[in-house]
């Protein structure tokens, strides 16, 4: 039977399913970035050993920052996608090690399909992404996360940019229904009722 560990450095109970990732110095690295920015942590994550997280409000360049931050700093591994031509050398190997993962964009691919392939060729894994799919304002969420999260038969898992408190909440499990317009409508609702960004200004313009 498993039981949670408690990590020597952090002193965070972490359940061995989580995806794991890195050492003493790129934890210390994690809780570094988030110093500098003056942000902190609050919560956990139930044991999962695969989830879709999804990171919102997104205002600002600095939201990748942050997340990656936190998710170093908790020693967890954190993937996220870029497009495959990306992967260049010398650059491939540096974006893998930093948790990216390729995918093909082009016309007549199908996103969700190439992330549930990813989801089952990994024995544990956490997928980050942005909801609104720009930092600019948007009145409604893309529903691209959903149709992945039905894809690859994961759960879902909020993660709140609070920049009042400067606080990146690792929030909760949404459960989903088979309706995806209402599920989007009611996420995007849930997060902007509890959440500001880094720049609210392009929130509110969103909404006005």
């Amino acid at each position: 039977m498993q039981t949670d560990t408690l990590d020597s450095y952090t002193g965070v109970t972490v359940a061995p399913v989580y995806p794991r990732s890195g050492n003493a110095f790129t934890r210390a690295l994690g809780r570094l970035i988030l110093r500098v920015l003056g942000w902190s942590v609050e919560g956990e994550l139930p044991p999962l050993r695969k989830a879709l997280l999804i990171c919102a409000p997104h205002t600002s360049n600095w939201d990748l920052a942050l997340c990656l931050g936190a998710m170093l700093s908790r020693g967890l591994r954190f993937s996220w996608i870029m497009k495959r031509e990306a992967f260049i050398w010398p650059l491939a190997p540096v974006w893998r090690a930093l948790g990216a993962v390729p995918v093909d964009r082009s016309r007549g691919s199908s996103l969700p399909k190439q992330m549930a392939r990813w989801f089952d060729s990994v024995d544990a894994g956490y997928l980050g992404l942005m909801p609104e799919g720009t930092r600019h304002g948007v009145s409604e969420f893309k529903r691209g996360y959903l149709h992945i999260a039905r894809a690859a038969d994961v759960p879902l898992f909020i993660v709140g940019i609070d920049a009042r408190r400067k606080v990146m909440v690792l929030d909760r499990v949404w459960e989903l229904t088979d309706d995806m317009r209402a599920d989007n409508a009611a996420i995007r609702d849930y997060v902007r009722g509890r959440y500001e960004g880094m720049l609210p200004r392009e929130k509110t313009a969103a909404q006005s």
